[in-house]
């Protein structure tokens, strides 16, 4: 529950154009205390349009931006907020723990070394020089360097990019943490499974405009179709000929058929196939649904 009579950031009616590009076009958005945002969308959907406006790296064209009801200009905002952004220019020379120490002289009241450390997961980066280290691992040394303020709002704009599984999780199971100690976070990313994870609200973006939002569930449960696993002596060609049926594929010994009318699709299997087993329907995932609704608003 928002615990403060305003959101830690807000987007009022914000337009941004580039030339001729309008990035967006009348944005409402607004960001509470202890939730993560996923912002989703298509590349130039304007997402990241969307995150600059709110740390201050540019002014809305008309409408407004607001962190913690300030200018998100002001210095005594920004020192309550870390941002992991895709571009990023740091000096290479230093190692991660000499930037680690620089970036935590920004703020007040920063989080220890080895709080950084632990939570980030980069005890094998502290004395490696930031110009030697891969592209994986310097977005993990860059998530370091968001967290170690201890911020209350942490925007991530696609944090996991070129992760392996292992500091995919690591990075995870940290948002959760600070996420339980009431810090807000807005995510954007293209991995739709981490939005399905980690977000407690979605917000979609296409050509500028916010076209749904809601919880996962509730972005989910805007695409009827279902999808039918199971086990069957039945053809996919024969099956793919029922009307109801959109699409049939078979992975391994199982037939996956995806249908907007899941009842009447598993009525016809148990009645044309005596043998069926390992029956299984399930929901549109995340990814389903984005994919429908970004279509839709195209």
């Amino acid at each position: 529950m928002n615990s403060l009579p305003y959101p830690v950031a807000r987007l009022a009616n914000a337009v941004k154009r580039y030339g001729q590009t309008q990035a967006l076009a009348g944005v409402d958005l607004e960001v509470h205390r202890g939730e993560v945002l996923a912002l989703l969308g298509p590349n130039g959907a304007g997402k990241t349009t969307a995150i600059s406006l709110l740390v201050g790296l540019q002014q809305a064209d008309t409408g407004s931006a607001s962190l913690f009801d300030s200018a998100p200009n002001a210095l005594a905002a920004r020192r309550r907020i870390g941002a992991m952004l895709q571009a990023t220019s740091l000096p290479e020379t230093l190692t991660v723990g000499e930037l680690i120490d620089l970036f935590r002289n920004y703020y007040a009241r920063p989080r220890t070394v080895a709080d950084v450390v632990a939570l980030a997961g980069i005890d094998d980066l502290l004395d490696c020089r930031y110009a030697k280290l891969s592209g994986g691992q310097q977005r993990r040394a860059q998530f370091a360097l968001a967290i170690c303020g201890r911020a209350e709002l942490l925007f991530l704009d696609e944090p996991t990019t070129g992760l392996d599984i292992d500091a995919r999780e690591t990075m995870w199971s940290a948002i959760r943490q600070l996420v339980a100690e009431g810090c807000a976070v807005v995510l954007t990313t293209h991995y739709l499974e981490e939005a399905e994870a980690l977000a407690d609200r979605v917000v979609v973006l296409a050509q500028g405009r916010i076209v749904a939002q809601g919880t996962v569930a509730e972005i989910r449960a805007r695409v009827a179709s279902r999808r039918i696993r199971c086990v069957t002596t039945l053809a996919d060609a024969a099956i793919a000929l029922w009307p109801e049926v959109r699409s049939v594929a078979r992975d391994g010994g199982r037939v996956e058929i995806v249908t907007d009318a899941a009842e009447m699709v598993v009525r016809q299997l148990l009645f044309e196939d005596a043998q069926l087993s390992e029956l299984e329907v399930r929901r549109a995932g995340l990814a389903e649904a984005f994919v429908e609704i970004t279509k839709e608003a195209a």
